[in-house]
């Protein structure tokens, strides 16, 4: 008798019937920028000197084409290796619709070599975004719509690679032009030295007066001494959080945190499934749940964390500034979940893989909101000759000066 729960029963069960969305192919495509001098932006962990991503992209039998994106960390050709060597070949004549049970079988593909997390995630996350995006397209309806919301103003802020260690004349600045922009939200890389964190945010707080909100990451570059150090400015300032001040594994400091605070405190984009944000919710010290869907395990897992982070009456947040097709699909999820926070819109000077990866990508508006359009999937076109003529650059993306 066959086991029930065995891969050769799920395999089964995933394999296209006649009449299903059968999967011909899946490839990822590491693909890298250089940045211009007037682009790069010095943050915790170097100077910008260029920007990577990998851009995966799933076939139907009958033709159809689904896109995703797989967050790089820090090691572009790996992770597509990882897709188009381990993972894509299990996947052929596979029924794309699917999705949650390619989802589990890509994890249990990777369990024993890889394990759930890290660059096991980060692979998953892309074919699962391109499957929805697929699924979507098949139905003729709007990503949002086939996850049970619809288009919707989702306030966004600007964050992404940008507003880093600049002088804090130069961020305000900045800062203005972005809210002359729309944005009614914007938040500022800390981490380098609370002093000089606390004067930006000063200067900024100053140009752009009491109705924009601002938020502050740390980047995991803060002591529990500076935390103390900074909270009671920040909540002075009137700061809407403070962003990953410690690794997420350092629960104990985040617990310790919490108990002064007196502002908010945000962490996820460096968690990796949902049994990670199981433990960050659980332990109660983070209020503000922010999972990537580029590495979190793409839109199936990040729906199963905004539903835990939903019973325990927290916001979601979702992190995400490579690439368009993140912050396409982000829109989309934050349209049809209960519970979706802000959209963090990438704001950096220069960033074709925002602006000419892709086409139909929305705009802010002047409300300070992005919307989901109605157009299938995604909503957005790939340009297969911009990830032609855009290979992987070897090298670190960032240089410490």
């Amino acid at each position: 008798m066959t086991d029930l729960l065995s891969p050769e029963h799920e395999n089964r069960l995933a394999t296209a019937p006649r009449g299903a969305l059968q999967l011909a192919e899946i490839t990822a495509f590491a693909v890298s920028v250089p940045l211009p001098d007037h682009a790069q932006v010095t943050l915790g962990v170097g100077r910008t000197i260029k920007r990577d991503a990998v851009v995966v992209r799933v076939r139907s039998a009958d033709g159809l084409t689904g896109w995703g994106e797989a967050h790089h960390g820090r090691a572009p050709t790996a992770i597509a290796a990882m897709i188009n060597d381990t993972l894509a070949e299990g996947l052929v004549s596979m029924d794309g619709g699917d999705v949650v049970a390619l989802n589990r079988h890509m994890a249990r593909a990777l369990q024993l070599t890889q394990g759930s997390s890290g660059a096991a995630a980060l692979a998953i996350s892309g074919i699962d975004m391109a499957l929805w995006d697929l699924r979507a397209r098949a139905a003729g309806w709007p990503l949002c719509r086939l996850l049970g919301g619809a288009p919707k103003p989702i306030a966004a802020y600007a964050g992404g690679v940008a507003l880093g260690w600049d002088d804090p004349e130069a961020l305000a600045e900045e800062a203005r032009g972005l809210v002359a922009r729309g944005y009614r939200a914007i938040k500022q890389r800390i981490g380098d030295s609370p002093q000089r964190d606390l004067a930006r945010l000063r200067a900024l707080r100053d140009a752009l007066g009491p109705e924009v909100a601002i938020m502050c990451d740390a980047n995991s570059l803060y002591s529990p001494r500076d935390v103390r150090q900074v909270m009671t400015h920040l909540s002075d300032l009137g700061i809407r959080w403070l962003e990953e001040p410690f690794m997420p594994q350092e629960s104990r400091r985040y617990a310790d945190a919490a108990r002064y605070a007196t502002v908010p405190l945000a962490a996820g984009e460096n968690l990796f499934s949902r049994q990670e944000f199981a433990q960050l919710i659980a332990a109660g010290s983070v209020t503000e749940i922010q999972p990537d869907l580029s590495k979190a395990g793409g839109i199936t897992e990040g729906l199963r964390i905004a539903g835990m982070a939903l019973a325990h009456g927290l916001d979601v947040h979702p992190h995400a500034s490579m690439t368009a097709l993140n912050a396409a699909a982000t829109l989309h999820f934050l349209s049809a979940i209960e519970g979706g926070g802000w959209l963090e819109a990438d704001v950096s000077r220069f960033n074709p893989l925002r602006d000419a990866l892709v086409s139909g990508a929305p705009e802010i508006g002047a409300d300070g909101c992005f919307r989901a359009g109605d157009a299938p999937g995604l909503g957005v076109e790939v340009d297969e000759d911009f990830i032609r003529e855009h290979p992987s650059i070897p090298g670190s993306a960032y240089r410490r000066d």
